[in-house]
């Protein structure tokens, strides 16, 4: 099991498993809010500290609510509006140990302008 946390540790996330991919996306939020990201099915990753240290951003298309820290502001995770239609969350693997990170694959997605993986 991985765990991770905002810089002030006020939210703390727990991954059920090493993930294999993760996603680098250059869409007008992602490349502000950093990532790379990885997915699991909603539910499965245990996060401490959320909803009472967490506050949420949705924009576009409403789909998904952005999280993040109260506190410090970092980018924790993202969920959907509609578990049914979603039911997986994102999880922002910046908030981990680096050595997670570069035991990662990360691909490139273009969600800024083709919607498309540009990798690999």
């Amino acid at each position: 099991m991985h765990q991770g946390a905002c810089h002030c540790g006020a939210v703390r996330l727990t991954l059920p498993s090493t993930p294999e991919v993760a996603t680098a996306c250059n869409c007008s939020l992602c490349r502000r809010s950093g990532g790379p990201w990885v997915y699991f099915p909603l539910g499965t990753v245990k996060i401490e500290g959320h909803p009472e240290c967490t506050t949420e951003y949705i924009w576009g298309d409403r789909t998904l609510r952005n999280i993040r820290c109260r506190t410090c502001g970092v980018v924790t995770h993202w969920e959907p509006m509609d578990p049914v239609a979603c039911p997986r969350q994102g999880i922002n693997l910046g908030n981990f140990d680096p050595a997670l990170i570069a035991a990662v694959r990360v691909r490139r997605f273009d969600g800024a302008e083709t919607w498309t993986f540009v990798d690999e």
